[in-house]
């Protein structure tokens, strides 16, 4: 619940800093522009999500024939959920790892890679699995994809406003001589789409905090969730992956932890302070 809430106050912030934006940046043409540009292709994105991530990450289908635990496994989760049963793909990738993706519950795959079978137990597999159907039931595909519209429509119109000012255009937009503080208006075209991507990393990890706990409310302990995410942390830790920046926030580990800039921008909480609240009677 808490996590929904931040959520919701995150977004709210995030469409905030829109409007703050379009008001400095020159009006609302330049911001509107780039939120049609930003929805459109993000909109794009979210509706071919299941397509676009499991091509990316070069995975195939596997059939209960193939892979009867896996099946056996989300099937259970399935109907504890009350939900339809997604689509189970296996990619190559030797980092252990897995996502899910798709517009909705009856579009959605889940992905496990080679390198998490291989070293998790059946157990600890259901713990991650049930992660990545409750990212399904949560709908943070959409929540996802909205903020990423809105992070984009604000960076574009700071590029454009930035353009603008450089070849003399004043920043566009129909504005007058109410015109703004030109330092004031520098500093937004800066410090706008920065703020909107702390915003953004933001929410996608207090999606992950809730995808967490409604899998551990799912199996009534967070125990093997915890023990799997201790694995998974290490093994990308140890093990390289050459996954697109773009998607790496889907995924249930950092697959670019290696990588990692800050916590500030990381788009995954903490994996001790996951597996510290997994392991409290809190969320269970």
């Amino acid at each position: 619940m808490m996590n929904n809430l931040k959520t919701t106050m995150l977004l709210a912030g995030l469409g905030g800093l829109c409007m703050a934006v379009g008001y400095l940046l020159g009006g609302p043409t330049g911001l509107a522009i780039g939120l049609v540009i930003g929805l459109a292709m993000c909109g794009g994105s979210y509706w071919f999500s299941d397509s676009l991530a499991i091509k990316s990450a070069r995975a195939v289908e596997v059939g209960a024939e193939q892979m009867p635990q896996y099946h056996s496994i989300m099937r259970d989760l399935c109907m504890r959920a009350g939900m339809p049963m997604p689509r189970l793909y296996v990619s190559k990738n030797p980092q252990p790892n897995a996502f899910a993706t798709g517009r909705s519950p009856e579009h959605a795959a889940v992905c496990v890679t080679e390198g998490l079978l291989a070293i998790l137990t059946w157990d600890e597999i259901q713990g991650v699995l049930a992660h990545e159907l409750s990212h399904v039931r949560n709908r943070d595909i959409l929540i996802g994809s909205v903020a990423a519209a809105i992070a984009m429509g604000i960076t574009f119109a700071a590029s454009m406003a930035r353009w603008a000012l450089i070849f003399g255009g004043g920043g566009g937009g129909g504005r007058d001589d109410r015109d703004g503080n030109p330092i004031v208006m520098l500093l937004m075209m800066i410090l706008a789409p920065v703020a909107a991507g702390l915003i953004r990393a933001s929410i996608s990890r207090s999606r992950e905090y809730e995808a967490d706990a409604s899998a551990a409310r799912l199996l009534g302990t967070g125990e093997p969730l915890a023990r799997a995410l201790e694995k998974l942390e290490s093994g990308a830790q140890r093990i390289p992956s050459h996954v697109n920046p773009a998607e790496a926030s889907a995924y249930i580990v950092n697959p670019l932890s290696g990588r990692q800039l800050g916590k500030l921008f990381s788009t995954h909480p903490p994996a001790a302070d996951r597996i510290a609240r997994l392991r409290s009677s809190a969320w269970v």
